[in-house]
Formats: C-alpha cells, sequence, structure tokens
C-alpha cells in the first residue's frame, strides 16, 4: 500500500505515525501562532503541512510551492486554503500578509543562484512591520546563517529573534538549525 501513495502522501505518512506515537509535530505552528497573525504566506509549502494547521487555528493561508504533486496533497487535504503553484524568487500575488514563513529548509531547496532573490523577493509580501521566519538546516550545500542574515538586511528587514529550534533552544556556535524571526522596516 505505501508504494501506491504519492509522494506528498508518503511525506505526509511520516509525521501522522510521528503524532500517532505522541509527539507534537506541529512545533512551526506553535512557534508562529505566538505573533497572533491574521495571514501567513507559507513559502515553499509542499504539502501544507504547517500551512493546514495554521488554517485549522484560524490563520488565513497562501501557500506556494514549485512541486505540482506535494501541492496535489496539500489542496486535497484543505482544499479551504489556497494552494499556488509558483517559485518563490520570482512570484507575483498583489497582496501582503502579516508573516512570510519558509519552514523546512525551503532556502536550501531554492538554487544557490536564486537564494537571494528569493529572499528579495519575499520581502515584497510582508505588510509594514510583518515578520520573515525562515528555519534550516545549517549544512554544507545550504545557506550560511551569516549570508541570509545579510540579505535580510539588504531587503529592510532587522533581526528580531534567532533560535535553533522551532522550541526556541538557543542559538550557539555548532548549532545544526538556524531559525530566524526578522521584521521588515522598509
Amino acid at each position: 500500500m505505501e508504494s501506491s501513495l504519492s509522494r506528498g502522501d508518503r511525506y505526509e505518512r511520516t509525521y501522522e505515525l510521528r503524532s500517532a506515537a505522541g509527539e507534537d509535530v506541529h512545533g512551526e505552528a506553535n512557534f508562529v501562532t505566538r505573533f497572533s497573525p491574521g495571514s501567513v504566506l507559507d513559502a515553499g509549502c509542499g504539502t501544507g503541512r504547517v500551512g493546514r494547521e495554521l488554517h485549522r487555528r484560524g490563520v488565513e493561508v497562501v501557500g506556494v510551492d514549485v512541486d505540482a504533486e506535494m501541492l496535489e496533497t496539500a489542496r486535497d487535504r484543505c482544499p479551504s486554503a489556497s494552494w499556488i503553484e509558483g517559485d518563490i524568487s520570482a512570484m507575483r500575488l498583489g497582496r501582503t500578509f502579516d508573516i512570510v514563513l519558509m519552514a523546512g529548509n525551503v532556502i536550501n531547496f531554492v538554487s544557490p543562484e536564486s537564494r537571494r532573490q528569493a529572499v528579495e523577493n519575499l520581502v515584497r509580501y510582508l505588510r509594514p512591520g510583518g515578520l520573515l521566519i525562515n528555519g534550516h538546516s545549517i549544512r554544507s550545500d545550504g545557506c550560511p546563517p551569516a549570508v541570509f542574515a545579510g540579505w535580510a538586511e539588504t531587503a529592510g528587514l532587522e533581526l528580531v529573534e534567532h533560535w535553533s529550534t522551532w522550541d526556541q533552544d538557543a542559538f550557539v556556535d555548532g548549532s545544526e538549525y538556524s531559525l530566524t524571526v526578522h521584521r521588515f522596516v522598509g
């Protein structure tokens, strides 16, 4: 049966099993709801796992991803949210959000030559004072936190928080994950 599932449904199955075992699999949504957003752009949403949970909690969610198969899972599991196929480095939505969220290594999945452009493009979707929340693994082929910080500053963002987990563990030298909250100051 497992092999007959779509790639998106196989991905979701991992979280369903973890949840059934008693694990809280909504750390990202718990973190984001601390800021009481009315609207969230879930950039690089994949199957919409985080966006669906935010939507369930009453947040207006628009999810964007380049992967049509993963978006199919998002649409099947939460047809009342908005799921758009698009490239976060080039999309045009014509509106702003309280929060732009990049959870789950999104910046590392963007091609290295498009990462800066993705950050700059996503900032245009923040309302004044809005937050860009980015979480990604620190790895040799990924985006170094200092580089991301430079792009954020150049794009008109100021750092508000920096953690090493969605549970707000301190970010220190040697951390394997970088979770930042930047505010759009223009």
